[in-house]
């Protein structure tokens, strides 16, 4: 596995913007078998830091499993521009992620970062809502369960 490429699928989901936030990770192999997915509940936050949040799980993934090279799949333009250099990061969080995101990149031997459309990110899109709604339906659970009980006297 050390020499082999991987294909790398992250996308971040808002449920407004703000609103509450997933992230979705898909890791392949060259041939496009799944070696891992995750999908994890951020809580509130914007779109663009759940973008980051995303890619930053799944670099960090693809170190777990001692990649060395790196094809990486983005619906996210603006995220795809920011790192190759096109558009510059300005907001102050994000320049702390774009950080992060760097310093993962270096520790691969090579990578390549690709602009793909949503309809090619399914996977990662799915596991990013599927958290957003396991952690919503768990709190509107728990908010019911809190409700005191009303009782009728006759």
């Amino acid at each position: 596995m050390v020499n082999s490429i991987l294909n790398l699928y992250t996308d971040g989901a808002c449920r407004g913007n703000p609103g509450y936030g997933g992230v979705g990770v898909v890791l392949t192999d060259e041939k496009g078998n799944i070696l891992g997915t995750t999908g994890k509940f951020l809580g509130l936050c914007t779109n663009n830091l759940a973008e980051y949040q995303a890619l930053i799980i799944g670099l960090e993934e693809a170190i777990k499993r001692h990649c060395r090279k790196l094809h990486i799949f983005l619906d996210s333009e603006l995220l795809v521009n920011q790192i190759n250099g096109a558009y510059r990061v300005k907001n102050d969080k994000l320049k702390i992620l774009m950080g992060d995101v760097r310093r993962l990149l270096a520790s691969f031997d090579g990578y390549i970062v690709e602009h793909i459309g949503r309809d090619k990110n399914q996977a990662a899109d799915k596991l990013a809502n599927q958290a957003i709604d396991e952690a919503l339906t768990i709190q509107e659970m728990g908010a019911r369960s809190q409700k005191p009980e009303v009782r009728s006297q006759k």
